[in-house]
């Protein structure tokens, strides 16, 4: 009987376990379920259900060396309450040593394996109608300068959809306009009439005070370097910024204490920057002095698109035209080329699109991809590259490689060996009257005609220097491609990707005539 007894009570005790176990399992259950369905709350939570009030948001700081611990409290020196958000790729390291209060938050834009997305969306930890975006170094005094930026916001309404405040007012801020094109992968600046205080973009550190939802509705509103980013994507929606007669005193000048700190962050802003402009599809930024900057390919790159594939490349499916520096490379390698074939006694002409292009608007077409030339077949001997050229590929002085093409008789002109940009050469032979040669290509324009039309060569503006062209080079255009060709651009293959507004393929507006549309 005690053996049973025992073995009474181990069973009771082993079910009594289960059921612990049971009710703990089922306890965590509900716990992550709650934390879940908080955090989906969270990330769904309607920006209409913001709070009156702003948020400081610090974004833009290094981790090597900077001041927003000091910043923070600053801030909450003259308001214990106001929440603040620092925001950052990765934890800081060293350890920022904020205050320890609730309304503080550390939010990490890079994810983690472990944790739930919504955790690195600052947009969760924003829940006031406002938000202040303030970088490194600024300080908040005693003059309350978020209300007054927030009372100038307000009576902004319908002119400015942001204000700011200049960072140390011996340093003025510099009003910006600034154009963006993405169909042409360009960024322009200029300085805005003075004395304007509506502006498009803006130069130097200031706190800026915006509409939390305009904020998070941008597509990167947290993208470094944060003020370039943000005026970038805000000028593409037509909105400015308005500068305002208040300013924040800096905590130290200059903010970074070393020469070695300043070089490590003006390679970070650097890089930065190339990051965000390619992210963006930006190749070229032409600053407000005038100079340019260049993010695309080059001599030791590829070039920034891959094989054509039916006459038509992948940036027009992206609605966007040729990346510049590819024109531009086109435009040095043109030149070089027509100068190699003049001082060699090869007679050429522009062809097809080419032409096309320096008859509507001196360049080449904003969408085309190479260029064309003609050339006599029984002036090839003259020109040792070309000669060379037939037994294989040749790279020049200049970097530039010669080949003949391997889809027909017919001569290529590479930027360089690793950007395979080209000029393509077309030898043509008199035959009965008739311009004609061995290698047709399934283009409409490719067709014979009549020598009288290089009787004699003209010359022509093409790509910013004088090319020589046909004569009477409007009806030789409209031989190859019909009537007001010139007029009426349009795509190449207008099948799968079209100019005009309704094609299948294309949602969007046909662009306007700008006076640099052409077409191949």
């Amino acid at each position: 009987m005690r053996i049973f007894f025992c073995q009474g009570v181990l069973a009771v005790a082993f079910v009594i376990n289960l059921l612990i176990l049971y009710y703990i399992s089922q306890l965590q259950q509900r716990i992550l379920h709650l934390h879940r369905d908080r955090a989906q709350l969270g990330s769904r939570q309607p920006l209409g259900l913001l709070r009156p009030g702003v948020t400081i948001l610090i974004r833009e700081f290094e981790d090597f060396e900077n001041y927003v611990p000091d910043v923070v409290r600053s801030f909450l020196k003259q308001s214990p309450e106001l929440p603040v958000v620092v925001v950052a790729d990765r934890l800081p390291y060293p350890p920022l040593l904020l205050p320890r209060t609730a309304n503080i938050q550390v939010v990490l834009l890079r994810p983690t394996p472990d944790q739930a997305a919504v955790v690195f969306r600052p947009e969760n930890y924003v829940r006031t109608e406002h938000v202040a975006l303030v970088p490194d170094g600024a300080k908040a005094d005693a003059t309350s300068q978020l209300e007054r930026m927030l009372e100038e916001f307000k009576s902004s309404q319908g002119k400015a959809e942001m204000v700011a405040a200049p960072v140390n007012s011996l340093a003025p801020l510099q009003c910006l306009n600034l154009r963006v094109s993405l169909k042409e992968w360009t960024a322009e600046y200029a300085e805005a009439p003075s004395p304007s205080k509506l502006c498009a973009a803006l130069k130097g550190q200031a706190v800026l005070l915006l509409r939390t939802k305009d904020l998070f509705n941008l597509s990167m509103p947290l993208a470094k370097p944060l003020l370039t980013s943000l005026f970038v994507q805000t000028s593409l929606r037509g909105w400015t910024v308005r500068i305002l007669d208040i300013s924040f005193p800096a905590l130290h000048l200059p903010l970074l204490t070393s020469s070695h700190n300043q070089w490590k962050a003006d390679n970070l802003d650097k890089s930065n920057r190339q990051q965000l402009f390619r992210d963006f599809g930006i190749k070229r930024v032409i600053l407000e002095d005038g100079k340019q900057q260049w993010f695309g390919c080059s001599k030791e790159t590829p070039r920034c698109f891959g094989t054509i594939h039916d006459d038509t490349p992948e940036y027009l499916y992206q609605n966007r035209w040729t990346p510049p520096c590819c024109l531009k490379a086109l435009r040095e390698t043109a030149k070089y080329v027509i100068n190699i074939l003049e001082t060699s006694g090869v007679r050429y002409w522009l062809e097809g699109g080419t032409l096309l292009g320096a008859a509507r608007y001196q360049d080449i077409i904003p969408w085309d991809y190479d260029v064309d030339l003609g050339i006599y077949l029984e002036d090839i001997p003259n020109c040792e590259l070309l000669r060379n050229a037939e037994s294989g590929s040749i790279v020049d002085e200049k970097g530039f490689v010669w080949e003949k093409a391997i889809e027909g008789d017919f001569y290529r002109v590479q930027y360089s060996e690793r950007n395979h940009l080209h000029v393509d050469l077309w030898p043509f032979y008199p035959k009965n009257g008739l311009m004609t040669k061995d290698t047709w290509m399934d283009h409409r324009q490719d067709i014979e005609f009549p020598e009288h039309f290089l009787k004699p060569l003209v010359p022509i503006h093409f790509a910013g220097f004088i090319a020589l062209a046909p004569n009477d080079y409007r009806s030789f255009l409209e031989l190859k491609f019909g009537e007001g060709v010139i007029e009426n651009p349009e795509y190449p293959n207008p099948a799968l990707k079209s100019m005009k507004k309704g094609n299948r393929m294309d949602a969007h507006e046909a662009p306007s005539l700008t006076g640099r549309e052409s077409q191949k």
